[in-house]
């Protein structure tokens, strides 16, 4: 599973701080971080999800009222 992450959609609500630890709060840019996330193009990261987070990448995901937030699994396939 992969989760990925438009940094540039983000309005820096932090719900998907509240939602996974892998986001973090960067007060100073009012948006969210995706840490470890490698930036495939400008302002979207992605990074895999581990199998003991997958629930919390999903709720993260879901907790976003922007939509900044994706999840995909193995197939490359996106989960709701």
């Amino acid at each position: 599973m992969r989760i990925e992450y438009d940094r540039k959609t983000c309005i820096g609500m932090f719900q998907c701080v509240a939602e996974w630890d892998a986001f973090e709060r960067d007060e100073d840019a009012g948006k969210a971080v995706l840490a470890d996330g490698d930036e495939q193009e400008e302002g979207l990261f992605v990074r895999d999800v581990p199998e003991d987070a997958e629930s919390d990448a999903k709720f993260a995901a879901r907790a976003c009222p922007v939509d900044a937030i994706t999840v995909y699994d193995d197939d490359d396939q996106l989960v709701p």
